[in-house]
């Protein structure tokens, strides 16, 4: 049944732009990426390292648009009172949305499937998926505000076995303002709302400023916030991480 799910998470993500692209005409943006790499390292009364890397991908036809998106966190340390080091954090967080334009003035309707892996939050694997509608709030060559709002599933698998369902509302709301033509300022919040009081909503949040160093390589401040409201054991319900990265883009 596990496998099942995850296949089916798989291919409804995966089918929907390749049914398209059969008709689509020439694409507007074959492919464009950016790939976000950094390293912090700590040593005296506590030693740590961490790695952050975050990868997006975007395709952009004529008809429909997909975006896929890798983002992960390693990190290991210890204290004076320990001898050894060891894993502190592992997190992975892997998304995928395919949206089919109903116009060129930014609607359209979106398929969205996303899988976490968060070895130190009590659960083996957190999964969405959903469908809606995406649109654009306002728009100029300064800025921009985006959303996708819809219904969706969310079923889980904590590291005891337990596995738990339910019906979810996904929302993600995207912001950026160029504050000069090397300086960009990014919002980013998303959450997958569950209908019943008692069950998980999740949710993540990312601000950032970014300053272009040459046209493909920016240096890229950030914090980053991720919450639950029904966490396991004596888990923390909020995560933050400040990171400064770099970013490449292609």
């Amino acid at each position: 049944m596990m496998l099942l799910k995850r296949v089916a998470l798989v291919v409804l993500v995966g089918v929907t732009p390749c049914i398209y692209a059969e008709e689509a005409p020439k694409p507007l943006e074959p492919l464009s990426a950016e790939l976000e790499l950094g390293m912090i390292s700590i040593t005296g009364n506590t030693e740590s390292s961490a790695l952050k890397g975050k990868a997006t991908v975007k395709q952009d036809f004529k008809e429909w648009k997909a975006k896929y998106q890798l983002d992960t966190l390693y990190k290991r340390g210890r204290s004076d009172e320990e001898s050894d080091t060891k894993t502190i954090a592992h997190k992975l967080f892997l998304s995928a949305q395919s949206d089919y334009k109903l116009s060129r003035d930014n609607r359209s309707v979106f398929v969205y499937g996303s899988y976490t892996d968060d070895r130190f939050s009590g659960y083996e694997y957190q999964n969405t998926v959903s469908v809606g509608y995406s649109g654009r709030v306002f728009g100029d060559e300064f800025s921009y505000l985006d959303y996708s709002i819809g219904p969706g599933y969310s079923f889980s698998k904590t590291d005891e076995g337990k596995e738990d369902e339910t019906a979810i509302v996904h929302l993600e709301v995207q912001y950026e303002y160029k504050i000069s033509p090397n300086t960009t300022f990014q919002q980013s919040f998303s959450t997958d709302a569950a209908i019943q009081s008692h069950k998980n909503t999740s949710s993540k949040s990312e601000t950032s400023i970014s300053i272009k160093l040459r046209d493909d390589l920016s240096m890229k401040a950030a914090y980053s916030l991720a919450h639950n409201t029904q966490v396991l054991d004596e888990n923390k319900k909020t995560d933050g991480t400040t990171s400064v990265i770099f970013a490449y883009t292609f």
